[in-house]
């Protein structure tokens, strides 16, 4: 047999005793406190993480939120309880239809934080919201679990309160009807007696003051309590479309009916019946009773079918009559200027739109032909040493004839002077013979003043015309005078003359 061990060669083999010779003695067993105090470590060690972060997270013992105590909550947990005890505060209504029992959350309230937006969250099944989060949020920024110091403080993050109002209304409304009263819009019609667009005014209605709901509630949750009483206030509820907004709607289509029409140019050439442009438009209000109008295209395209007729024209000449320098002093025949209306195929939808954004006068596209005007200048020389008058056309005599001036101390003034009145008769002089100018001569014909009191003007008591006869005015034959009364304007230009 192959031997196993072999013998040690001390000490001597027969020093040994015979059972134990082939016993090979065991090796002392090490102690193993290292591992031992690692197993019992871990765990302690993963509680003391757990604490600290739980530190880090939850919010102090003490801490208060709009009555609500959330030490040792999460935020999310002190926002749902925040929530909840917002939702289920319950105002008691008194007063005038009072004993109405109406929660928070029916209110529409919500809380704010006081330096932070708050983020809202749906508070109820009848659209009630709680702004609660960020309260939250700053309650375990002020007070962490982790400051010992904070802890049974009795820390308070004071919530602001608000309401919406159309839910608080609402929720008053069908818990205390008694206390509302419907405000009535404004309203605005076309009155055809008058041809205008009149207002019917505004009657505002009443309620409660939701300002004194909103502290009652502020008060509760701050207070810790489940339920407060408010004294119903009256407050008015002013109609959404107001009489003063609704008479600007009114000016406005007044406005739209003062200048409605077809233009050219600067000229209303087609105007339009105020009736037939308030038919063109059609009235609707908003929610909130806010007026808007729109135009008819195919009613106005109606008139713009008509418009060719009362645009389209030939041009017509015109003659006028004016001085040495061209200026007008009489127009003789009116010209008129041609015109051709173009494309109207957009005109009808291009003046709705224009209407309902209150721009009444529409520019037509038109082709004008400008009138050809005949002038012709006009005016008198009378000349003293002749005593002669001439009539000038465009610088020629196309007349001349004998007159009479002034004698000797009454001379006729020279100069060039403008024919400033025209008296068809007028008696001249004064009865009282003894009184200057000592002549007196009625019904004297075609008088012309150029020059203060002397005049042009026709003498039937005399016929010695190429002589001096006159107090200072030209003497002229009446066949003449009427002649020249008839064809010098006002403003003609007279030159008196050696």
């Amino acid at each position: 047999m192959t031997e196993l061990l072999s013998a040690p060669s001390a000490p001597e083999a027969s020093a040994v005793p015979e059972t134990t010779r082939w016993i090979v003695s065991e090796t002392p067993k090490k102690k193993r406190r290292g591992k031992r105090w690692l197993w019992i470590g871990i765990p302690a060690v993963l509680v003391t993480v757990s604490l600290v972060a739980a530190s880090l997270i939850l919010i102090a013992p003490g801490t208060t939120v709009a009555g609500v105590n959330v030490g040792g909550m999460t935020v999310g947990a002190a926002s749902d309880a925040v929530s909840q005890r917002l939702a289920n505060t319950t105002v008691v209504i008194t007063g005038a239809g009072g004993g109405a029992i109406v929660r928070g959350a029916q209110l529409g309230a919500s809380v704010a934080p006081t330096k932070s937006a708050a983020t809202k969250l749906s508070g109820s099944d009848v659209g009630a919201s709680v702004d609660a989060q960020a309260l939250a949020e700053q309650a375990r920024s002020q007070n962490p679990l982790w400051n010992v110091t904070a802890w049974n403080a009795k820390s308070v993050v004071t919530p602001t309160v608000t309401l919406d109002k159309k839910t608080a209304m609402a929720a008053l409304r069908q818990a205390a009807p008694t206390l509302f009263v419907d405000p009535v819009n404004a309203t605005v019609a076309f009155d055809a007696a008058t041809a205008s667009y009149t207002v019917v005014p505004a009657v505002d209605g009443a309620g409660v003051d939701l300002d004194s709901v909103r502290d009652a509630l502020q008060g509760a949750l701050v207070s810790g309590e489940s339920s407060v009483e408010v004294t119903a206030t009256p407050t008015v509820i002013p109609a959404s479309a107001s009489t003063e907004a609704v008479t600007a709607t009114a000016t406005q289509l007044n406005t739209i009916l003062d200048g409605a029409g077809f233009y050219v140019g600067e000229e209303r050439t087609v105007p339009i019946d105020r009736a037939v442009v308030a038919s063109w438009l059609t009235l609707s209000t908003d929610e909130d009773g806010t007026y808007r109008y729109a135009a008819d295209t195919a009613a106005i395209q109606r008139v713009v079918d008509t418009l060719p007729a009362a645009i389209n024209r030939d041009a017509v000449a015109g003659t006028e009559i004016t001085d040495t320098e061209g200026a007008t002093l009489d127009t003789v025949t009116a010209g008129s200027d041609g015109r051709a209306l173009g494309d109207t195929s957009a005109v009808a939808a291009s003046y709705a739109t224009q209407l309902a954004a209150g721009k009444p006068a529409f520019v037509l596209p038109v082709t004008v032909t400008p009138a050809e005007v005949t002038k012709t200048s006009r005016n008198i020389v009378v000349n003293l040493s002749e005593q002669r008058e001439y009539l000038f056309e465009n610088g020629q005599v196309i007349d001349s004839f004998l007159i009479s001036s002034g004698t000797a101390g009454h001379d006729s003034h020279t100069g060039d002077f403008r024919i400033t009145a025209k008296l068809t008769s007028q008696n001249m002089g004064n009865r009282d013979l003894t009184k200057a100018p000592n002549y007196f001569t009625e019904n004297v014909p075609d008088v012309m003043y150029y020059n203060g009191d002397e005049a042009l003007h026709g003498a039937y008591w005399h016929n010695n015309f190429g002589n001096v006869m006159s107090h200072g005015c030209i003497n002229m034959p009446l066949d003449k005078a009427a002649k020249v009364f008839d064809w010098a304007p006002m403003g003609t230009e007279v030159t008196v003359t050696y």
